[in-house]
């Protein structure tokens, strides 16, 4: 061993000799540096120094030391997350002359070993892109990676996604890489760096690989990440992270969780299987409210449940048989009860002078936006001071002088609002609408017709009344009552996929003699019945329908809901939309454009889909001639599409701002409903102002978009300051009856159900949509696009549309027999977790209720007790509670 300390010493003397003679100014900075260092630090650079040197030895014992001395300083060097640690630091000008020894190496243990420290000194050396530090980890030894820290795993998982997408490319192996994915997988598994691991496996595509790494103490989080980032995913890859956390679910038996995913998905075959995957009856029933609230219409089999008891509990669950009854009860727990009159919502006596004394006129049309506003208030209720006011006068006089203070179509309409007072409430509803449905006068009856729809609407019975009383209206020769049977059955099926109404509206669909509007209304109601399904039959009988119309009628603004119906049978269906819209680009050129945007923001309403978006601001971009309708339903599919989450709908909010400014006429009529849609019963303080602005526009038809959007952002929430303003609009266009009709009609659906109901379309934490609700909502903004000839025109019934979207939005706790449970929950501003370390609170700035409780829109709500234990994650609608089987009183 003499002779060993030689080649060091002269090695360590070369670099000596000439640093005296040459004084260069470079040299003193290094030197100076050096005295910089303190004395530990200093002792430390001379001992990496030193081991770089007897890394390069002849002897194998030496280098080992050396090697193994080096590691352990690396490792246990910690460092300041913002500084590199000092033994990389030191080792850093030695880098190269390190990589230029080891390639003279011979193969041996040895060379791995310095492969491996090469591989961490790359993490601050190696050039951008070059992606050393994976070089040298495949060659390295096969140790476990984690101990050399988090920075240093992180750094290998960038590089081995992009070697990855290299090697994919270039078709070379990837079974070396897959083996440390592996590793690194665990690594982050262990420690609760769910959402890396997630991503790493996104990268190499192979999702599957979490399934096995992942346990009951980590796979909420991981679920939570997979399900929120699959909204930014491109298709297929979102469907996979989906279908991946409903795996896990399944695995870890959360089963309500993985019935949302399900349900998400649109995969009928899941459902059944989260059903049969469990023996408890509860849960079962817990599940049929979570698909009532959806609106999925699911006929429960043997194989759900064997017991024909059992099944009818359920199969009464997943019809909302209950759902009036829960409402009510709600309604008697905030004690409003006591029904409304339109006088109370307008609130004349706050307004100054000049508009109460107009109001007073009893003009048909102010009587038709009472009724109107009367049906909104008191929507649900069973009771209200216009309709329902029997037992004063046993010969029904009142009630019936309401309804023939209307004239003509009026007369439909009131009628028809019988059906909303009574909404979900089959039995007394269909009473009371009966003795309509023999009056002389067609309208009466058609209105009644209409109500019999209403009342049906998201209610299904196994004897079913609905079809029973309408179906055979359907053929009358009567116009007007043919509408009425024919949009009642479209509001009671709506999402049904029931087969009669098919039968039944393609014969009228086929017959060359139909009249337009009844053409128009049996399209929608198929639309509505078979929303998303895709059905080829009736997609072939709507475009026939739009072939063969004249030119004359294809200018009818009602034909401009033909293709709106065709879209709703590929609503959020995305790409199967793409033949039918190839037939749509056969049409007359009056309608192929119009037809083409519109199949387009249909099929990918609430996926939020960036390249769609785009493609309709493009649409909005053009300056077109007069007479060009397109550009409407592209604004409103930019909402649709943007809807689906809170960053996109930011977004689109901030492009409606700027269409606003550069747009044509058309499109900023558009706007409002569009801005209309995106805050849906989630009123934003600057959307609302920007409505406030628009509501006074020089053009008519954009303020009074506008003024009905003010109601559809408002819809529901007794919003004081819209509530205000729509007051004030009042006596502004106390002169104009379209826009008062507009502001009567916004201020019945400010006051919806008397703040109880909601019209947003996403449920479950804003992760559902039901698409029955999105249709309904859909078809009347198409329907508002043209406010002054469809609904201030005599199809103002289309308004009752929006009963599809109409939910109650409570929190309702229920015990082991279903019945109201009172307990206290935290209600409170919903916080985004998604990815964050530790237990951050899901909640913030709460307050304390007991059940039931209303949630606003981006509320939630949690159980402020131990004592129970509810069935779903999710605590909203009506929800089911378990006694905690561990709980101790502290008492």
């Amino acid at each position: 061993m003499a002779v060993d300390p030689n080649p060091d010493s002269s090695s360590g003397a070369e670099p000596a000799g000439p640093r005296h003679p040459s004084k260069d100014p470079k040299k003193k900075k290094d030197e100076k540096k050096e005295e910089d260092l303190s004395d530990e630090d200093l002792a430390l650079k001379q001992q990496l120094e030193l081991y770089v040197e007897r890394v390069q030895d002849a002897d194998p014992g030496v280098q080992k030391f050396a090697l193994e001395s080096m590691r352990k300083e690396i490792r246990t060097a910690t460092s300041s997350m913002t500084s590199v640690p000092k033994p990389l630091k030191f080792l850093r000008p030695h880098y190269g002359t390190l990589k230029a020894y080891f390639d003279t190496m011979p193969e041996s243990d040895l060379k791995k070993y310095l492969a491996d420290i090469l591989s961490v000194l790359a993490l601050t050396m190696s050039a951008e892109g070059d992606r050393e530090s994976l070089k040298y980890r495949l060659l390295g030894s096969e140790g476990d990676i984690g101990s050399w820290g988090h920075e240093y795993v992180r750094n290998l998982a960038g590089e081995i996604s992009q070697e990855f997408a290299k090697r994919q490319y270039d078709d070379m192996p990837i079974d070396a890489l897959m083996e440390l994915v592996q590793q690194i997988v665990a690594f982050h598994m262990k420690h609760n760096a769910e959402p890396e691991a997630v991503d790493l496996l996104m990268e190499v595509e192979d999702l599957d690989l979490l399934i096995e790494h992942i346990d009951a103490t980590n796979y909420k989080r991981a679920c939570l990440y997979l399900t929120s980032s699959s909204s930014y995913l491109p298709s297929p890859d979102d469907v996979l992270a989906l279908d991946i956390a409903y795996t896990i679910y399944m695995k870890f038996e959360d089963y309500a969780s993985a019935l949302r995913i399900a349900l998400f998905i649109d995969n009928n075959q899941y459902v059944k299987q989260v059903y049969t995957s469990t023996e408890d009856l509860l849960l079962k029933k817990q599940f049929s409210y979570i698909i009532a609230r959806h609106g999925l219409a699911l006929e429960l089999d043997d194989d759900i449940a064997a017991d024909d008891d059992d099944k009818e509990a359920l199969q009464d669950i997943v019809n909302n048989v209950k759902l009036s009854e829960g409402y009510l009860t709600l309604a008697r727990d905030v004690e409003v009860m006591e029904p409304k009159s339109p006088e109370d919502i307008y609130k004349v006596h706050l307004i100054d002078g000049r508009a109460s004394a107009s109001s007073s006129l009893d003009s048909a049309r102010q009587n038709l936006a009472a009724t109107f506003v009367n049906a909104f208030v008191n929507a649900g209720f069973g009771q209200d001071k216009l309709m329902t006011v029997l037992s004063e006068s046993s010969s029904g006089g009142s009630s019936g002088s309401w309804l023939f203070k209307n004239k003509e179509h009026g007369k439909a309409s009131a009628a028809a609002s019988l059906g909303m007072i009574l909404l979900w409430d089959v039995d007394s509803g269909l009473a009371q609408i009966d003795k309509y449905l023999h009056s002389n006068d067609n309208h009466v009856v058609a209105g009644a017709l209409l109500g019999v729809g209403i009342v049906n609407c998201g209610v299904k019975d196994d004897c079913d009344p609905a079809l029973a009383l309408l179906i055979d209206f359907v053929n009358k020769e009567d116009t007007v009552i043919r509408i009425g049977a024919i949009l009642g059955l479209g509001i009671a099926y709506a999402g049904s996929h029931k087969d009669e109404v098919r039968v039944r509206l393609s014969l009228i669909m086929g017959d060359p003699k139909v009249p337009l509007e009844v053409l128009v209304f049996s399209a929608i109601t198929l639309g509505l019945v078979y929303v998303g399904s895709c059905n080829e039959e009736i997609a072939q009988s709507i475009i026939f329908a739009l072939m063969d119309r004249s030119d004359t009628e294809l200018n009818e603004p009602l034909t401009r809901l033909l293709p709106v119906a065709l879209g709703l049978l590929y609503l959020g269906k995305q790409d199967n939309v793409e033949a039918t819209a190839e037939v749509s680009k056969t049409f007359n050129e009056k309608i192929r454009k119009y037809c083409d945007v519109t199949l387009l923001s249909l099929a990918y309403a609430g996926t939020g889909n960036v390249l769609k978006v785009q493609k309709l601001l493009g649409y909005c971009a053009q300056h077109l001639d007069k007479g060009e309708t397109h550009q409407g339903p592209a604004v409103l599919g930019i909402a649709l599409i943007a809807m689906a989450e809170e960053l996109g709908l930011d977004m689109a909010i901030r492009s409606l701002e700027h269409l606003l400014q550069y747009g044509e006429q058309n499109i900023r009529r558009a706007v409002p409903l569009a801005l209309g849609i995106l805050c849906i019963s989630n009123p934003k303080v600057n959307v609302m102002d920007t409505l406030s602005r628009l509501s006074h526009d020089t053009d008519g038809d954009v303020s009074m978009a506008a003024i009905i959007s003010l109601g559809l952002i408002g819809a529901g929430t007794n919003n004081a300051r819209i509530a205000g303003m729509l007051r004030n609009l009042s006596s502004y266009y106390y002169k104009e009856a379209g826009h008062l009709f507009c502001v009567r009609i916004a201020q019945g659906l400010v006051h919806l159900g008397k703040g109880l109901l909601t019209l947003l379309p996403y449920h479950s934490d804003r992760f559902l949509l039901s698409p029955t609700a999105l249709a309904g909502l859909v078809t009347v903004l198409h329907a508002c696009l043209d406010m002054k000839s469809i609904i201030l025109g005599k199809y103002h019934y289309m308004l009752y549309i929006l009963v599809l979207a109409m939910q109650p939005r409570m929190l309702m706790t229920v015990d082991e027999n279903l019945k109201p449970l009172s307990v206290p929950v935290r209600v409170g501003q919903a916080v985004d977790v998604v990815g964050q370390a530790g237990r951050p609170k899901t909640i913030t700035g709460f307050q304390t209720h007991s059940t039931p409780v209303l949630l606003a829109a981006g509320e939630r709500a949690e159980l402020a007790t131990e004592k129970y234990i509810p069935l779903t994650p999710v605590l909203e609608g009506f929800v089911i509670l378990r006694e905690n089987p561990d709980y101790q009183d502290d008492r």
